[in-house]
């Protein structure tokens, strides 16, 4: 599986600063699910739909990565994020699917 982080214009990867900013023992658990998802072991993962075609995966500590799936050879990750409430915040769920329909705009595609 091919994992499309997303960068900022200057090109950092969002997704891989958020989880090396984390605790050790929240760290390690966010690169394992990337590990996973790189490998293709999605069964092993707490996923859900959060809306449409975005997909979250849940992590230690209410941590959550936001993704969508393209195809079978690619993942396109959106966010990452601590949730800390039932809902998404307002804030990131805006980021959320405006990134999912900058996404979609490139790959021709409706995510959200």
């Amino acid at each position: 599986m091919n994992i499309h982080s997303y960068y900022t214009e200057g090109g950092k990867d969002l997704i891989l600063s958020y989880i090396l900013a984390l605790p050790m023992e929240e760290r390690i658990d966010g690169l394992s699910v990337l590990e996973n998802i790189e490998n293709n072991q999605m069964d092993s993962l707490m996923v859900k739909v959060w809306e449409k075609k975005v997909l979250e995966v849940y992590f230690r500590k209410h941590n959550r990565i936001y993704y969508v799936v393209q195809d079978d050879e690619n993942i396109y990750l959106l966010f990452a994020g601590r949730k800390q409430k039932n809902k998404t915040e307002k804030k990131d769920a805006r980021l959320i699917r405006n990134r999912a329909k900058e996404l979609g705009k490139i790959l021709n595609r409706k995510f959200v």
